[in-house]
């Protein structure tokens, strides 16, 4: 899974360093917890992100989920930050190497969350497939185009 907060760098040249230091802290702070509610592991900040991994799927949608309802509730209680954040999940088998994840799921996560409208949570058919079942409020987006991925990607988002 990765999160990736919407328009990170015209937010700094808006908002300037501290303010948006402040809005990183922010998403952060509500990325972690969410993590920690939902057995998921953090393995890396991306500058404007979180990437992390979970032994779940829906563990990671309901992660995901749960991210964007507090986000949301901060932009309620704070209309002076209109934070907002983009979120993208893929499942497969990725390679470890020193603590950090690589290969192809990695990058799919990555470019789901960097198609994703803001506030959107997008995610691959094996996500979607393998949370059946789980009473998660899915929605067919159809087959979307990434960069680096030579056939279209059958995509997934949460209604």
């Amino acid at each position: 899974m990765f999160t990736c907060i919407v328009g990170s760098t015209s937010m700094t040249q808006r908002l300037g360093d501290d303010a948006s230091l402040a809005m990183l802290q922010c998403h952060d702070d509500i990325v972690r917890a969410a993590l920690k509610a939902s057995n998921g592991r953090e393995v890396k900040h991306t500058g404007d992100g979180i990437m992390a991994v979970f032994y779940s799927a829906a563990s990671a949608i309901r992660c995901a989920m749960l991210v964007q309802q507090n986000i949301a509730q901060h932009r309620k209680d704070h209309p002076d930050q209109p934070l907002q954040v983009r979120v993208g999940v893929a499942a497969g088998e990725p390679i470890e190497h020193h603590n950090d994840f690589f290969g192809s799921t990695v990058q799919l996560a990555a470019r789901l969350c960097a198609h994703a409208d803001p506030e959107q949570i997008l995610m691959s058919n094996a996500v979607a497939e393998l949370c059946i079942g789980k009473s998660l409020p899915l929605e067919h987006v159809g087959h979307v185009e990434l960069k680096g991925f030579d056939q279209p990607i059958h995509v997934h988002c949460v209604k």
